[in-house]
């Protein structure tokens, strides 16, 4: 036994039916080697991550649209990886990225569940410059706006790795760090659009979900 606990779900995008292993509920916790402690992840979180949360649902519809020609993407905090998933399907340049130990497993499993090459991967920190990343022309991320400390975080990592002409699609449910984060993209020369979404049918207007798509050209 693994020391946790398994479910099979479905969600339909696109008109496909991902086939999705995730954790069976948010109360475990597994770290019998301390590799989840030593990235700083506490037992509190350890299970967020095997979660397909409703922001995470939104950016996957989001990646079933867009126009992902000739671009490189970098997904932050992917998770179980729904949106990656959706971009591997469609053929995208894409590099799904997680702090925990067991989004790999989890990414790879869910790939092959769905009949998908096995996507690229890298755990990240996004405390920790990785310079072997290199530029992408698409940032994507899911509810990562959770912690105050964050906004500055994924905003340097942006700062790190966003190419000069690029995009960056965060989809949140209503937290009060995306306004920090905005300012803080502003600065790097990004400008803003942000539409509100539903996060869930129950959830009627105005809705408190945000799909924010940052855009920033080429200085001359």
């Amino acid at each position: 036994m693994p020391g946790y606990r398994v479910r099979g779900i479905e969600h339909a995008i696109g008109g496909h039916l991902y086939r999705l292993r995730v954790l069976s509920d948010t109360q475990q916790f597994a770290d019998p080697d301390g590799h989840s402690a030593r990235v700083g992840i506490s037992s509190a979180q350890w299970s967020l991550f095997g979660q397909v949360w409703p922001a995470g649902r939104l950016l996957a519809q989001a990646m079933n649209r867009f126009d992902i020609a000739g671009k490189r993407i970098l997904e932050l905090g992917c998770g179980i990886g729904l949106a990656s998933l959706v971009l591997q399907r469609r053929g995208a340049d894409i590099l799904a990225t997680d702090a925990h130990p067991l989004a790999e497993v989890f990414l790879a499993y869910n790939a092959a569940l769905n009949g998908l090459p096995a996507l690229r991967y890298r755990q990240l920190r996004w405390d920790q410059p990785l310079p072997a990343l290199g530029r992408f022309d698409v940032v994507i991320a899911s509810d990562v706006l959770y912690e105050r400390d964050h906004a500055e975080r994924i905003a340097e990592l942006i700062e790190r790795h966003a190419a000069p002409q690029s995009e960056v699609l965060i989809t949140d449910p209503g937290r009060g760090n995306s306004a920090r984060f905005g300012r803080l993209l502003a600065a790097q020369g990004f400008e803003v659009n942000a539409e509100r979404c539903p996060m869930n049918d129950d959830d009627p207007p105005p809705h408190r979900g945000r799909m924010l798509h940052f855009r920033r050209e080429a200085r001359a």
